[in-house]
This record gives structure tokens, C-alpha cells and sequence, in this order.
């Protein structure tokens, strides 16, 4: 029997277009890109992240923004700073529903966390990042699920 549509083409046909950051350390006590928006305009569909090296000890908040590049390319809060000390292998991260809401942090691997669903959020391009309150170990894949507004607007990890 032949597959004609596959997993990843029902995903892009129902939510949207995936672009995935592969594994990497936090930023230590900073900010980093995570992704960059070039070409125009996206809804976001969802934005997740999942622990892939245990963090540590040090007690350490995560927020993700946006840095666009267009207007007065002042950093918005996509969400604000949470928790995420000694967060083991499998957790999951997701922004929540309403722009500038506290980050959703699993309590551990095997809790769900919800991810915006098609509540999507529109901006423009510019660098989406994620910023720690402390240094610490751990490191975390992004995914994250995208409609192109404007022709020619993609995402690439950064």
C-alpha cells in the first residue's frame, strides 16, 4: 500500500510550516536568537521548546521575545520569565496563548504542555529569542509551527 500524504504534510496542510533549532546550550545570564523571521510577516501557530540536557541547580528563569527589525525594534515579551531550575530530560516549554503570558513549563517529562493550537499571533520579521536570568547548564530544542503571512516570509533556526 502507498503512502501518498505523509506526517509531515498533514501537519503543514492543518497547522502550518515546521522550522526546528537543533539542540544547544542556554544562553548564560543572556540573550540569544533562537530564530530568525525574514521576508515579511508570520503567524505564529506554536512555539515549543524540549529539554535535552538536564538543567541545573542554579535557580534560572526563561523568557522568550521578539527583536523585530522594523519600527522602533524595541524587544516585546512572547512570554515572561518562569522557572525552569533542575528541569530534567523530556520537559517541555510552549508560550501560552496570550502575547507577553508567563512561559508553560512541564513539571517534568512526562506532564503535557499546551501550545498556542491555532490561536496564531501575527509579527514581523526580526530575531525571536530567549533569555535567562542566570547561567546555567541545559540545553533545549525549539520547533517551531509558522503560516508565512506575506510571500516570501520564512523562518530559518538562528
Amino acid at each position: 500500500m502507498t503512502t501518498l500524504i505523509k506526517n509531515q504534510d498533514v501537519r503543514t496542510i492543518a497547522a502550518g510550516i515546521l522550522a526546528t533549532r537543533a539542540t544547544a546550550a542556554l544562553p548564560q545570564t543572556a540573550t540569544g536568537n533562537i530564530f530568525t523571521v525574514s521576508g515579511g510577516r508570520i503567524m505564529i501557530v506554536s512555539l515549543t521548546g524540549w529539554v535535552t540536557t538536564v538543567m541545573g541547580a542554579t535557580a534560572t528563569t526563561l523568557s522568550v521575545g521578539l527583536t523585530p527589525t522594523v519600527g522602533t525594534s524595541s524587544a516585546t515579551s512572547l512570554a515572561s520569565a518562569t522557572a525552569v531550575t533542575s528541569k530534567e530530560v523530556g520537559t517541555h516549554f510552549s508560550i501560552g496563548s496570550t502575547p507577553g503570558s508567563a512561559l508553560v513549563v512541564g513539571s517534568n517529562a512526562g506532564a503535557p504542555v499546551q501550545s498556542t493550537g491555532h490561536a496564531a499571533w501575527v509579527i514581523n520579521t526580526g530575531s525571536i529569542t530567549v533569555t535567562t536570568s542566570a547561567s546555567d547548564t541545559g540545553s533545549v530544542q525549539w520547533d517551531l509551527i509558522y503560516i508565512p503571512l506575506d510571500n516570501g516570509a520564512q523562518v530559518s533556526p538562528a
